[in-house]
């Protein structure tokens, strides 16, 4: 080791004076702070000790970056470890490694893992939209706590935080979001429960909006302007499907390849991409399955059936179709989820069964018995009714003169 000059109690002047020579200098401050000068000028404080009859020493840093009064506080810091008998290295490993498991598991870590790996499920514009909507009203007030910390009375006070400026939409997207991360956080070992689980109960009711959907006699004059209205090849048979299968936009938005099967003539929607969260099956009409073997040809190219234009690794845009739909003059007249309340009416009124078409649309069912039994009945009834839509819908296409025949009505 370079001879060291011996001094006591350093000035703050005596370092910055400190002029280096060919070897290292070591100028010593006391109880084991030492200042070494590099023969490049840089000056680096060191901490020396002993601990259980070995010789150890480590880094503080680097000076000015660090004031010799924080230096000496170190030092301390240190110098209190060593008197319990400890290495002062171990115990900075020990924490730096306690210090990233924290922030890994903390709220914001979290919630940004779990936005990673949903993005492939959404549009670009969509996952841009969650993410920030998390930075400006999730994460100030639970972005830095451990998720495991998370409790009901916090979410609360994050969601009526939004709710008093007026969002009580946001608010109830930011609690869906919220239980999202935690379900997730749950599921990869890092918390037991979710605290937003019937916190919905507790909030605003949002202003019911209902969504247009277009009376059953404009359908002829529907398919007259979407045969003229040169849309995109995907987004034209992106409506088409949506009308012959009347699922929720999401769904045919994010539809995989891998979910089809063509000779059970089933498009199989799994849970996790339903908005109840339960697997939904969806018989295919002919002329649903014409739609996709139309375009089977391009499925090389995207996992996704309609992918972005821009990148097919990602789903078609929220906006798509509701765009296209304004451009054929259907702006508040009917949207990409009217099919459903469209196809709802029509089935009705024709005297489908209830039941046959409530589980079709894949709405809710609270009783649980009387859930499980609709997902093991009336699969043969749901054939037939997809079908006869499927023809409904040709039957008002110009130059067709078909009638649909209906051997399901209720008597």
């Amino acid at each position: 080791m370079p001879k060291k000059v011996a001094a006591n109690q350093l000035e703050h002047l005596q370092l910055v004076n400190a002029k280096p020579s060919e070897k290292e200098t070591y100028l010593n401050d006391g109880a084991g702070l030492w200042v070494v000068i590099h023969a490049d000028g840089a000056k680096r404080f060191q901490y020396q000790f002993s601990v259980l009859g070995k010789r150890g020493k480590m880094w503080l840093g680097y000076f000015p970056a660090i004031s010799l009064a924080e230096a000496r506080q170190l030092r301390d810091e240190h110098a209190a470890i060593v008197k319990q008998g400890q290495d002062p290295r171990i115990a900075r490993k020990i924490e730096k490694i306690t210090q990233a498991a924290t922030a890994a598991t903390t709220f914001e870590a979290v919630a940004r893992e779990w936005h990673t790996k949903k993005l492939n499920s959404w549009s670009e514009d969509h996952g841009k939209k969650i993410m920030e909507s998390l930075v400006a009203d999730a994460f100030p007030i639970l972005g830095n706590m451990p998720i495991a910390d998370i409790n009901s009375p916090l979410v609360l006070m994050t969601i009526k935080k939004i709710e008093a400026r007026g969002a009580v939409e946001t608010a109830q997207r930011i609690l869906q979001r919220i239980g999202a991360v935690m379900r997730y956080a749950m599921q990869t070992g890092r918390t037991l429960t979710d605290p937003t689980y019937k916190l919905a109960e507790t909030l605003t009711a949002p202003k019911v909006v209902h969504r247009p959907a277009m009376p059953r006699k404009e359908l002829p004059e529907y398919y007259r302007r979407l045969a003229a209205e040169p849309l995109h090849p995907l987004t034209k048979n992106a409506l088409e499907l949506l009308a012959y299968t009347f699922v929720r936009p999401g769904e045919l938005r994010g539809a995989k390849w891998e979910e089809f099967d063509f000779e059970e003539a089933e498009w199989r929607i799994p849970a996790e991409r339903m908005k109840m969260r339960a697997p939904h099956i969806v018989p295919l009409s002919r002329q649903a399955l014409a739609v996709l073997d139309a375009l089977r040809p391009h499925s090389k190219r995207s996992a996704f059936v309609f992918p972005a234009q821009t990148d097919h690794e990602k789903p078609m845009s929220e906006n798509t179709m509701g765009y296209a739909l304004g451009r054929m003059g259907y702006k508040d007249i009917h949207c990409p989820h009217g099919f459903r309340s469209l196809a709802s009416t029509v089935l009705n009124e024709e005297g489908f069964d209830a039941d046959v078409i409530e589980r079709q649309l894949a709405h809710a069912e609270k009783n649980k018995v009387r859930a499980a039994y609709h997902r093991a009945q009336y699969l043969k009834e749901r054939r037939a009714l997809m079908q006869w839509w499927a023809d409904y819908l040709d039957s008002k296409k110009p130059g067709v003169n078909v009638v649909p025949l209906n051997l399901n009505k209720v008597a």
